[in-house]
């Protein structure tokens, strides 16, 4: 081992006067932001329900459509089940709030499943959980993005076939604002959002009003026609799959579990407080619309939404309160998009920062968010909608599997994180990975809700499977195990060549007496080569220029010169009797590799001309850049380019 007494260093630290110039690329995202500007681009209780809680917000208006189009198989007659189906649903989704609200403040940076599963659980639990929501993050922008489109189509028919189009520029739009930062994107996408929260506050409190204090509100007028095709009796397994399917509704709310860090100090506080704010806005919601649904006799149809037949209904018409929360539904479906573009980036960092996805993830921009993350997840949902073709159809059934299994790894990894605290003495404590361990009087009630919790949503996750593997569910369950697969794959990479360049156990560096043997190929002589020949000298008295010689004419002119201006460095004369040039030369470059010494290494020195501009550049074979291509793989052979300036001054 080094003994750091003897050996001396000196550090100097300095700050960079280096300042980013304003750009075409800053007028886009904003000017770039200084490491120290971070504690001012976090967000408070208010900008973080809109950033975070738009998805789970957005799914009320097509939850309670879902339970009835599952309980339509079996007539009009079942639709009054959806009401106690939903309220099942929201008491599973009060289960699942007090769990992440725990989680919460038990992790304070953030992670949400991943990193509850990966301290309580381990790390292949982990990353299935990680699978889980990252594919869900990508299929919630695009279904997110697509039932928004659909609303626009409905009401334009002729953009219908421009579908594909528009959604990917919408897709583009809330990237940009996401590349904007943080506290700039929460900042534009709060007022649609709340915009949205009021229109549905009104429209169900008027539509209670209506039915308990003045009775007027009636039924709806002219109702789409039910779509049958064959009547089925009411049977739990119908139950529990439109229990499943209303489930949707809770999909995003581990969203702010994941997304702690971008809340002001105390943070754990805020994300919490923000947390219950839109469950209870989600909850009362999805109860009022489920509700006044029954009551008013809503029919789900693929012709008109629950959310339009309600509104014609409570609003009396379509009139301007009518108009106006048919665009606050379809203004916030598209910025449900935004919690994934949130949330994705966050979640690819931490898995990248383990190891198990790309380093690059791990990287703040110049906006301070995960630029690579959020650019990524916009490339994916895009290519997704462009295969599905924008249809929201044939994506819904690759949708919440993968939420739900989330739920089910973090409320068990929760579960287990109770029991190892009930392990604890009071006043000791355990440090893990992501949290300290402390014991707490009621933690076996705590254990015992998210052990429930677990099970409720294991089964809803099961169903779900069950259920919508014939319509594409099955893509998902592939899909999951093969990111998971793709996790371990880059891990180990990381792994083994972490053990590879280690300094653990290396000892002494053992002194080297390394020579050069220099290969300088050369297109002709000129002032650039001199250049680089008089490098060369710097490094080794073994010298060869190599010229391969394509047409004979050139060849004598080189050989000319070089017997003038070469110094008496030898020189070789490849001929290339099918006029190519890089083949011969790395043949050439072989030939002397097997040859060379132990203590020998060969340096390729390269005259490398550098154009003023890329225009010119493209007139100019860049053979520095072909060498390194092809030989970066071998060890032993260094390639170094000598740069050459030359003035294009006009004259005249």
């Amino acid at each position: 081992m080094i003994d750091q007494k003897d050996m001396q260093s000196s550090i100097i630290e300095r700050a960079a006067d280096y300042k980013p110039p304003r750009t075409l690329r800053s007028w886009f995202i904003g000017r770039p932001l200084s490491t120290a500007d971070a504690a001012h681009q976090t967000i408070g209780k208010m900008i973080g329900l809109a950033v975070f809680a738009s998805d789970a917000l957005s799914s009320t208006a097509y939850a309670t459509q879902e339970i009835l189009v599952i309980l339509a198989a079996a007539g009009t007659l079942a639709f009054g089940a959806v009401f106690p189906i939903s309220i099942a649903i929201v008491i599973l989704l009060a289960i699942v709030t007090i769990s992440y609200e725990q989680t919460i403040h038990a992790y304070p940076d953030g992670g949400g499943a991943y990193i509850v599963a990966r301290d309580n659980l381990g790390e292949f639990p982990a990353l299935v959980a990680g699978a889980a929501l990252l594919t869900d993050y990508i299929l919630t922008v695009s279904v997110s993005i697509a039932s928004g489109v659909a609303q626009v189509t409905s009401a334009f028919p002729s953009l219908y076939e421009y579908r594909v189009v528009l959604s990917v520029g919408f897709i583009c739009f809330v990237m940009l604002m996401n590349l904007r930062g943080v506290k700039e994107s929460g900042t534009a996408f709060a007022i649609p959002t709340y915009f949205f929260v009021v229109l549905m506050l009104i429209t169900v409190g008027a539509g209670i009003f209506r039915l308990f204090f003045t009775h007027t509100l009636g039924t709806v007028v002219d109702p789409p026609e039910l779509e049958l095709h064959a009547i089925s009796k009411i049977t739990p397994f119908l139950i529990l799959h439109a229990f499943a399917s209303g489930t949707t509704a809770l999909t995003g709310v581990e969203a702010i579990s994941n997304g702690i860090t971008a809340f002001k100090e105390p943070r754990s506080k805020n994300a919490g407080v923000t947390l219950i704010w839109m469950s209870l806005i989600l909850g009362a919601l999805f109860l009022g619309i489920s509700y006044l649904a029954k009551e008013i006799g809503v029919v789900p149809s693929e012709s008109e939404t629950v959310i339009s037949q309600l509104a014609r209904t409570v609003f009396i018409g379509r009139g301007i309160w009518y108009l106006l929360l048919i665009a606050a539904t379809t203004v916030i479906l598209i910025m449900a998009a935004n919690t994934a573009f949130a949330d994705f980036p966050r979640l690819g960092a931490l898995v990248a920062k383990d190891g198990f996805l790309p380093r690059q993830l791990n990287y703040r921009g110049s906006r301070l968010v995960y630029s690579r993350g959020i650019i990524a997840l916009a490339v994916i949902a895009s290519v997704l909608l462009i295969i599905f073709k924008a249809s929201v159809t044939r994506l819904i059934p690759l949708y919440a599997i993968g939420v739900f299994l989330s739920f089910t790894l973090s409320q068990g990894g929760m579960a287990l994180r109770w029991y190892k605290i009930g392990k604890l003495k009071p006043g000791e404590e355990k440090v893990e990975r992501g949290s300290t361990l402390r014991f707490v009087k009621d933690w076996g009630f705590k254990m015992a809700v998210n052990g429930f919790g677990a099970v409720c949503t294991a089964v809803v996750a099961l169903v779900f499977a069950v259920t919508k593997f014939h319509d594409g569910a099955w893509v998902v369950l592939i899909i999951i195990p093969a990111l998971v697969a793709g996790f371990w794959s880059i891990h180990r990479h990381y792994n083994g060549l972490a053990k590879k360049l280690s300094l653990e156990n290396f000892g002494v560096i053992p002194p080297q007496t390394t020579r050069h043997r220099v290969i300088m190929p050369i297109s002709g002589v000129h002032q650039g080569t001199l250049a680089a020949l008089r490098y060369a000298k710097l490094l080794s008295n073994d010298i060869t220029a190599v010229h391969v010689t394509i047409e004979p004419e050139d060849a004598q002119k080189v050989r000319q010169k070089w017997e003038t201006w070469g110094e008496g460095v030898r020189m070789v004369m490849l001929e290339s009797p099918y006029r190519l040039f890089l083949e011969p030369l790395l043949g050439y470059i072989a030939e002397i590799e097997k040859r060379k010494q132990h203590n020998e290494t060969i340096t390729i020195i390269v005259p490398e001309f550098i154009a003023e501009s890329r225009v010119t550049a493209t007139l100019h074979t860049n053979t520095a850049e072909l060498l390194r291509s092809q030989l970066k793989r071998q060890s032993g052979i260094v390639i170094i380019s000598v740069p050459y300036h030359v003035k294009e001054n006009s004259e005249g």
